[in-house]
């Protein structure tokens, strides 16, 4: 019986070609091969199990290989190559500074790099995870990295970039390796597992791949482990049930509540989902990261964004068409808050069941302002209908009016020029007799001078009183109610202190027809006649009808002890009231309001 090989030992790499996902530092390292500019240190970075040591190890078989293909490959068939296969190579030598990471060693490495090669031209040191090295060991190794002999080559490997030393950094070629991606992944597990003749289903490795997170050697490990575990039939099911996973329908279908507004259907998905022991912190993290490819999928310059399969893409493509991208922004802000709070609190599935709530919301939220809106706007286009017929009215009023008043001038003129033709056939003087007496002569003086005084004084030349115009229209305590609470509302926004004032308050109508408002203390008496009680006098006159309408504002009772104090003058006078020491202590040290 074969002693059994792990998928990763088993199929690494051996040559350029083979390094899946780092195509640019291989075609980078085998052109310094090529113009033979081989540097003396190389810094190999990036995260776990992406080929970083294998990179380190083909590099130094190909530097040293007598007989490179055009490829710039090793040929596998001179000392070099065989000795290097049948791990028996002493011009390759391999440190792991996590163990070996004192003075001493480094002062050891630097006593072997003085031997050169028994064959091939190089001796290269590959020392992995080089950020385990201590400050003292980094110090001793910086002489040697910078000046080594002609014949050997560093290769330094970690995936802490950050931990080592400035020093180093700046004596080194520095290669960052990328995470591996999901499609890459797949293809390689695909051509695995034809070589080992095993059966598989696409969707389940692009799950592996993802559990992965760019990472072939964590990829290879989990398929060694389903091979076994699903009898060398690699399904989409059974990958979802192995590894703990949930489903792209799961979160489909909470998609589809969310959109329907339908609350029953999540919080019973959401039971299914913790009755399967699953982690609810994992559920909300997997449904913000599936709201995120919704949102990269509505674009199609972003779709690439998405780590999945072309059959998972096509999903989420068809699928987007559904959700607006407003809806998914409002969705991932719910989401993210959930997260957040997620760890402190108490009950954590009602935590995240209340978040469902809210995401079931949206939908309806939206179309709640909507119709807020179109009443608005209904109210808007009725008040201007209203109002321009109020204008039309007005205007045919005064056009009567008009009317009227021309009339009245002329009758006027008709009435002044018979008066005038009367005084003067009054006044022209009469002709008198030729023989008339004394007597008669004084008579007719007196009853020229009667009719003169009845002309001055006609009987129908009475003024007529003016029109009075009536608009102090009675206003009902209802309907006062309803423009107090009208006003108060309008300014919500604008001024919240003033809102809480007036909200609280009951106003109501004295004797002489006034509104009545009782306020807590002079501050807010102040705040009131300086900031709003003319726009509110002049709203209420406007919406009633009413132009002598007032609002009588007072401070119930006329002592200290009955007003809220308010400031802090205020609030020190009512407890030195209490407590008189106060005053000896303020005067005694000097104190003052902040």
């Amino acid at each position: 019986m074969e002693n059994f090989i792990v998928s990763a030992r088993k199929y690494r790499p051996d040559t350029f070609s083979s390094v899946v996902g780092q195509s640019s530092i291989t075609t980078t390292l085998k052109n310094a091969i090529k113009v033979n500019q081989i540097a003396h240190a190389y810094l190999f970075c990036g995260p776990r199990g992406i080929g970083k040591t294998t990179c380190a190890r083909i590099f130094a078989k190909t530097v040293n290989c007598m007989n490179p293909d055009d490829n710039l490959e090793a040929c596998n068939k001179c000392e070099s190559c065989k000795s290097f296969n049948e791990s028996r190579a002493y011009n390759i030598h391999e440190l792991d500074a996590a163990s070996n990471n004192s003075v001493d060693d480094i002062r050891n490495l630097i006593e072997q790099v003085r031997i050169p090669p028994q064959v091939g031209k190089y001796s290269i040191y590959i020392v992995d995870e080089v950020h385990m090295l201590s400050a003292s060991a980094f110090n001793a190794f910086l002489k040697t990295l910078e000046e080594p002999p002609s014949h050997a080559i560093y290769i330094l490997a970690t995936t802490e970039k950050h931990k080592i030393i400035p020093t180093i950094l700046s004596r080194c070629q520095i290669y960052d390796f990328n995470r591996i991606k999901v499609e890459d992944i797949v293809k390689y597990l695909e051509f695995i597992s034809k070589k080992e003749g095993i059966e598989y289903e696409t969707d389940a490795f692009n799950i592996i791949a993802q559990k992965a997170d760019g990472a072939m050697r964590d990829a290879l490990s989990i398929y060694d482990q389903l091979v076994n575990l699903l009898n060398k039939n690699i399904t989409h099911k059974g990958v979802i049930e192995s590894l703990n996973v949930l489903d792209y329908d799961y979160y489909f279908n909470l998609t589809d509540a969310f959109l329907n507004s339908d609350v029953s259907k999540a919080m019973l998905i959401f039971n299914d989902i913790l009755n399967s022991g699953f982690d609810g912190h994992n559920f909300i993290n997997g449904l913000s990261n599936h709201l995120r490819d919704l949102l990269v999928c509505k674009d199609k310059q972003t779709i690439q964004l998405l780590e999945a399969g072309s059959a998972v893409k096509q999903k989420y493509s068809e699928y987007t068409t559904k959700c607006s991208s407003e809806f998914i922004f409002k969705a991932l802000e719910i989401c993210s808050a959930c997260d957040t709070g997620y760890r402190i609190s108490k009950n954590q599935r009602l935590h995240v069941e209340l978040a469902l709530l809210k995401l079931c919301n949206i939908i309806d939220e939206k179309k709640n302002k909507l119709k807020v809106q179109e009443d608005k706007h209904e109210e808007k286009t009725e008040d201007k209908k209203a109002v321009t017929e109020k204008e039309d009215k007005k205007t045919d009023t005064e056009k009567e009016e008009k009317k009227e008043q021309i009339k009245a001038d002329s009758a006027e003129s008709e009435t002044a020029d018979i008066q005038e033709k009367k005084q003067e056939k009054i006044i022209s003087p009469p002709r008198f007799k030729s023989s008339i007496s004394i007597k008669e002569a004084l008579k007719d003086a007196e009853k020229l001078a009667d009719k003169q005084n009845s002309l001055e004084k006609p009987e129908n030349d009475v003024p007529e009183a003016p029109e009075e115009k009536n608009n102090d229209i009675a206003i009902s305590s209802e309907k006062l109610e309803g423009l107090w609470k009208e006003f108060t509302e309008s300014i919500k926004d604008s001024m919240p202190r003033m809102y809480s004032t007036l909200s609280g308050q009951k106003p109501s109508l004295n004797k002489n027809g006034n509104v009545e408002l009782e306020l807590s203390n002079n501050a807010q008496f102040d705040d009131f006649n300086q900031k709003i009680k003319s726009e509110l006098v002049s709203f209420l006159r406007e919406k009633s009808g009413n132009d002598s309408i007032n609002i009588e504002v007072h401070v119930p009772g006329d002592a200290e002890d009955n007003q809220k104090p308010y400031t802090s003058d205020e609030k020190f006078k009512y407890l030195s009231r209490k407590n008189p020491l106060l005053n000896k202590l303020k005067q005694e040290f000097n104190l003052d309001f902040e």
